[in-house]
């Protein structure tokens, strides 16, 4: 599928989140194999296509004033489109439970992707399963540095 926010239970994510940000803000992820409630952000970037605002909610975890998103689109062997998204123009927003956000993303490298990379699988341990069925594509850690 290419737009995952058509997927039935993300787009109840996306609505809740608009509707009751801090009740969105933990989402329940043993139905899909994860370890119960994670904390999840609502990014929004541009479609590098349309132009138009893309919506999706990704497990976060905070290191420093940044936020930590994982492109791993299930472990698939293409990135994700907010992925692509994000190459394309850095500069999105999010909301963080009902705290709104503008932030320029960029990708982790070296040390600090090893880092950010044991801290989001310690919070959602199916991400070192993604990577291996992931392939040769390196999984990208994107930090996602408050503008405001």
């Amino acid at each position: 599928m290419a737009n995952f926010s058509e997927v039935p239970w993300i787009a109840e994510h996306i609505a809740l989140y608009r509707s009751d940000p801090e009740k969105a803000h933990m989402w329940d992820s043993s139905p899909l194999g994860g370890p119960g409630p994670v904390p999840t952000l609502l990014l929004t970037t541009k479609g590098r296509k349309s132009g138009e605002p893309r919506s999706l909610p990704l497990i976060y975890a905070e290191a420093g004033d940044a936020y930590v998103v994982i492109g791993s689109k299930g472990g698939t062997p293409s990135h994700p489109l907010w992925y692509l998204n994000l190459e394309a123009d850095p500069e999105c927003e999010m909301m963080v439970g009902a705290k709104h956000v503008r932030a320029r993303a960029r990708v982790a490298e070296g040390e600090e992707r090893e880092r950010l990379w044991k801290q989001m699988a310690a919070i959602y341990p199916p991400y070192d399963k993604y990577q291996e069925n992931a392939g040769e594509r390196t999984i990208p850690v994107v930090v996602l540095d408050p503008r405001d």
